[in-house]
């Protein structure tokens, strides 16, 4: 099936406007704003456009991917796999749940951004079941003052309008240059209460609630009396990279420049530190039931554990090929994925190896490299997001040729095309399949075990007047294109490095640079 529709042609829905919105009166309370359409837009001058496609495909047949472990619960987070950016403690980026299927899809939006600046690319998502709640933080930019912070919103699943907000502190910011600034890997402890990251090198703890006499909800910072400091381990200068339970309820914390501690969350004081030398961190860190945490620097793969104080210790420490410079599409030097855990045996990677990239597979236990798997063309790969892994398979994309949201993937032009799977068996790794049809600049990939379908957001090549992007699914079975469905035109659609997500009612979230964007399933609407 493949539609066009030619409403996109309209000068007035797809080229640059300025959206005008009326603000609060001064001290005035706004509990519930309803969600604002993302516009279409575009950087080109002369209001000419040429349609695109609706539609592209057919949909699915559900194919259940089975015989795979399921991720275990880790005691200390919300319930997976809505309780962090990759879904779980092993960073798996996988669902048990199903998302669409591709049958008659509707698509919606929120643009979370004020309509002159690029300003609100979602960095996390989590959700609460219970409530039909999203909980997006999500990037704030200043572009003239250089500064950013991280906003924390309460947002409706169904509707998309926004409930709550909550800033963190501002920071400085090189606009532009893959920024993230502390708090964009927070996660959902047990109770539901956010964990996170502020520029003060302090964690906070932020809950939710819902007053039924006002018919308002809140966000509230619990420890705003006594924050966690981390300030005396992690120097002026640095910054907090990521935080993540261990299993015995260890707070794991790593810092940019190379900090690795654990801090008691009874008490909120430190317990101890290590300083990687000449080592920076910048991604996630996964946490194993065996108590393993393991964490890549931009030179290594290490696993830690905790000794009987709780104080970390380096049980292994593998090196990889970090190449020699930042490749294209990639933020820093070394890997650009966060460790995948894979069932209760591997822990893997990609590297950064040039002029060929590679899968690294390591044995949990000792750090012996399984397998290291060839992707992609050589001179034409790179990685900047986490693998997507059940306990025998991986799913890895190709992000080279993305550098910048203004020039790369606007007048037609997007990255190298590439997404595969590798399997693990036996002890060595093997490439099920290659799809070269299709190019993800930049999206943390999700995958459902209910119906084998890869769920990722791909940019076309072409036409030059229009740069439409789609949320596309893959099977897993076969490596081929199933669907594409249109989320949006110009670069407001443009994710930025930002995940794809599944509610828990199925609808396939994607955070961008101008919000939220939503595609659930609606059969007895058709494609609106």
């Amino acid at each position: 099936m493949k539609r066009s529709i030619a409403s996109y042609a309209s000068a007035a829905l797809v080229f640059a406007i300025v959206v005008f919105i009326a603000a609060p009166a001064p001290g005035a309370e706004v509990f519930q704003i309803p969600a604002i359409k993302i516009p279409n837009s575009s950087i080109l001058p002369n209001n000419k456009v040429e349609p695109v496609p609706l539609y592209i495909g057919q949909p699915a047949t559900a194919q259940p991917i089975t015989g795979t472990m399921p991720v275990p619960q880790n005691p200390f987070m919300a319930l997976n796999p809505w309780n962090c950016m990759h879904n779980d403690s092993y960073m798996s980026d996988v669902y048990p749940n199903a998302g669409p299927l591709g049958v008659n899809p509707v698509v919606s939006s929120t643009w979370l951004g004020p309509p002159d600046d690029l300003a609100a690319i979602v960095v996390g998502l989590t959700a609460d079941s219970v409530n039909n709640l999203l909980i997006a933080a999500s990037i704030k930019v200043v572009s003239a003052q250089q500064t950013a912070w991280v906003q924390l919103t309460l947002i409706d699943a169904a509707t998309l309008a926004t409930l709550a907000k909550f800033d963190l502190p501002k920071e400085a910011a090189a606009i532009g240059t893959g920024f993230r600034p502390s708090g964009a890997y927070f996660y959902m402890a047990q109770d539901n209460r956010i964990v996170i990251g502020t520029r003060e090198r302090t964690v906070w703890l932020v809950s939710y609630s819902f007053d039924s006499g006002t018919g308002r909800w809140s966000f509230h910072h619990d420890n705003e009396a006594n924050p966690w400091d981390l300030s005396a381990v992690i120097p002026e200068g640095d910054a907090i990279q990521a935080l993540q339970p261990d299993w015995s309820g260890l707070l794991w914390f790593t810092s940019k420049g190379g900090v690795v501690g654990t801090l008691d969350m009874g008490t909120g004081e430190v317990i101890g530190f290590l300083q990687l030398p000449d080592e920076r961190i910048v991604n996630g860190h996964a946490a194993g039931e065996e108590g393993g945490v393991y964490i890549a620097s931009t030179l290594a793969m290490y696993r830690f554990d905790a000794d009987a104080t709780g104080f970390p210790v380096v049980t292994w420490r593998q090196t990889y090929d970090a190449g020699t410079h930042v490749k294209e599409g990639q933020t820093d030097i070394g890997t650009g994925t966060t460790p995948t855990l894979m069932g209760d045996r591997y822990v893997a990677i990609t590297d950064n190896g040039q002029p060929q990239m590679h899968v690294l597979v390591y044995d949990r236990a000792d750090g012996t490299l399984v397998c290291a798997e060839p992707v992609f063309q050589p001179g034409q790969a790179s990685n900047e997001n986490s693998l997507v892994a059940t306990d025998s398979s991986i799913i890895v994309e190709n992000n080279f040729g993305y550098k910048n949201a203004m020039k790369d993937t606007t007048h037609g032009r997007t990255s190298v095309a590439g997404i595969a799977r590798i399997d693990v068996e036996n002890g060595a790794c093997r490439t099920v399949w290659t799809n070269d049809s299709i190019s993800i600049p930049t999206l943390i990939t999700k995958m459902s075990l209910a119906n084998g379908l890869i769920y990722t957001y791909t940019k076309p090549k072409g036409p030059a007047t229009t740069d439409p992007w789609y949320f596309t699914a893959v099977d897993f079975h076969t490596g081929e294109t199933v669907w594409k469905v249109l989320a949006g035109i110009g670069i407001l659609y443009n994710n930025h490095y930002a995940g794809a997500y599944l509610g828990p009612d199925g609808t396939l979230y994607v955070g961008v640079l101008g919000g939220i964007v939503a595609m659930r399933d609606v059969p007895e609407e058709g494609i609106k």
